[in-house]
C-alpha cells in the first residue's frame, strides 16, 4: 500500500505542476511560465524582449527574481554572495540527479573541478583535434544525400569524443549515449511517469557501467579521466562522488556540443548569405560562426543562483535564500552591448563577452572541447557539402534550459 500511495502522490504532484504551469502561461500570460511551454520552446527570444521592457530585474510568480540584462547576469554569476545551492541544504536525495561540482559551492566545487580541469587543457585539445577531424570525416562519409544532421553528425561526434576522454570501451558507446541522453533530458525536471521510469533505469545502468569501469581501471590504468579519478580516490575525491563526476562529464560533454552544432547549422541555413560566407572561407569563418551561434542562440539558455545573504540588486532587495534566474539567452542579445542583436552575423565584431558558458567560478570547464568539436564540424561540413539545404521541418527538444533541435533534416546536394 505504501508504494501505491507514493505512486499516486508522485503522479498527482507531477501533473498538478504541469497544469499549474499551463494555467500561469496560457491564462495569466506569465513570461517565465511561457518559457516552459511551447511558445518558449519555439521562440524564447520574443518572450525575453517582453521581459526586458519590464526592467533589468523582474519578480517571478514563485517569489524569486529573473534578469535579461547582460550586466546583471554577469554580476550575479561572478558575485560570491550567490551560490548554486542554499547554504546548509543537504545533498540531493540519492534517487535524484547528482551533477557533481555543477551543483556545489566552494570548497567542494573547487576540489572536484580541479580534478576535471586538466582533461580540457590546451595540450589535451591539440591532441584531440586529429581525432575530432577523423570522426567528422567518417560520419560525413557515411551520410546519405538526405539525412538528419542531429543523429548523423551533431550527436555521434561528441559521444565519440567524450567516451574516449572518459576511457569508455567502444563496445559500450551506444549504451552510454542512450543513458546520457535520458539523464540530460531530465535537466528541466521529470515530465511524466514513463519519463521517470526511463530516468531511473538509465541511472541504475549507468551506475553499474561506471562501477565496472572503475574496477577495470584499478587493474589496468590508462590515459583517461576515469583512471585519474581512480588514482585520486580517497584523497581528492570520495568514492560516492566518482559516479556523479563521470555523469556530469558525460552529459555536459554531450549536451552542449550536440545543441551547439545543431543551432549553428539551423541559423546558417536560416541565413543563406551567412552559409555562403562560411563556405567561401571555412578555415577562417568556422570559428567565428561558432562564436556568433553561442551569442545568438546558445545551447544553455539559463542558469540559477541563490543569495547566501541579504543584499540589494538593481535597487531591489534580494533576501537570503531567494533565487535569481540569469537568462543567458536574453543577456546574449542585450541591445546595450550588441547592435541589432537579433541578427545572425558570423562577421560580427564581438565587442563583449557572451555568457553562453556561464561566468565566474562555474564557467564551463569543458568549453574548449565544445568549441573545438563545433568548429571542426562546421568547417568540414562547409568544405564537403557547400550545397547543404533544408529537407524538412526542424523538431526542437522540449527543454526550456537546453535549446537545440532534436531533428534537423538536410540535403547535401
Amino acid at each position: 500500500m505504501g508504494q501505491i500511495s507514493q505512486f499516486v502522490s508522485f503522479t498527482a504532484g507531477l501533473y498538478g505542476q504541469r497544469l499549474g504551469l499551463a494555467y500561469a502561461g496560457y491564462v495569466k500570460r506569465d513570461p517565465m511560465a511561457l518559457l516552459g511551454l511551447r511558445p518558449g520552446r519555439d521562440d524564447p527570444y520574443a518572450i525575453y524582449e517582453r521581459m526586458r521592457r519590464a526592467g533589468t530585474l523582474v519578480p517571478t510568480r514563485l517569489g524569486n527574481w529573473a534578469t535579461t540584462s547582460h550586466r546583471v547576469c554577469n554580476a550575479v554569476l561572478r558575485d560570491r554572495r550567490f551560490g548554486v545551492r542554499p547554504e546548509n541544504e543537504p545533498m540531493p536525495h540519492p534517487d535524484g540527479i547528482n551533477m557533481s561540482f555543477l551543483e556545489l559551492d566552494p570548497p567542494d566545487h573547487t576540489r572536484l573541478r580541479r580534478l576535471a580541469q586538466p582533461a580540457f587543457s590546451p595540450r589535451q585539445m591539440a591532441g584531440y583535434q586529429p581525432r575530432v577531424e577523423r570522426t567528422v570525416a567518417g560520419l560525413l562519409d557515411a551520410a546519405p544525400t538526405e539525412f538528419d544532421l542531429v543523429s548523423t553528425l551533431a550527436s555521434p561526434l561528441p559521444i565519440a569524443v567524450i567516451t574516449d576522454l572518459l576511457g569508455i570501451p567502444d563496445a559500450r558507446t551506444e549504451d552510454f549515449a542512450r543513458y546520457g541522453a535520458a539523464i540530460g533530458g531530465a535537466i528541466d525536471g521529470i515530465r511524466s511517469l514513463p519519463h521517470a521510469l526511463r530516468l531511473q533505469a538509465a541511472r541504475n545502468e549507468l551506475g553499474t557501467l561506471f562501477e565496472d569501469l572503475f574496477a577495470l581501471r584499478r587493474e589496468q590504468p590508462a590515459d583517461d579521466i576515469v583512471s585519474r579519478l581512480v588514482a585520486a580516490e580517497g584523497d581528492q575525491i570520495h568514492p560516492h562522488e566518482m559516479i556523479p563526476m563521470c555523469v556530469l562529464l558525460l552529459v555536459a560533454g554531450f549536451e552542449t556540443t550536440v545543441n551547439l552544432i545543431g543551432n549553428a547549422v539551423n541559423a546558417l541555413l536560416d541565413n543563406p548569405e551567412q552559409w555562403k560566407r562560411l563556405c567561401a572561407d571555412p578555415a577562417t569563418m568556422a570559428e567565428k560562426a561558432v562564436d556568433e551561434t553561442l551569442r545568438f542562440d546558445p545551447p544553455v539558455q539559463r542558469t540559477l543562483r541563490v543569495a547566501h545573504e541579504p543584499l540589494e540588486l538593481e535597487g531591489r532587495p534580494v533576501h537570503k535564500g531567494q533565487w535569481v534566474v540569469t537568462l543567458i539567452g536574453a543577456a546574449n542579445r542585450d541591445p546595450q552591448l550588441w547592435a541589432d542583436p537579433g541578427r545572425f552575423d558570423i562577421e560580427r565584431e564581438q565587442t563583449a563577452d557572451h555568457l553562453a558558458f556561464s561566468g565566474g567560478i562555474h564557467y564551463c570547464v569543458g568549453q574548449p572541447l565544445a568549441r573545438l568539436e563545433a568548429t571542426i564540424a562546421l568547417r568540414v561540413l562547409a568544405e564537403r557539402m557547400p550545397g547543404l539545404r533544408r529537407a524538412g521541418a526542424v523538431r526542437r527538444r522540449t527543454s526550456n534550459t537546453i535549446r537545440g533541435p532534436l531533428r534537423l533534416p538536410v540535403r547535401s546536394a
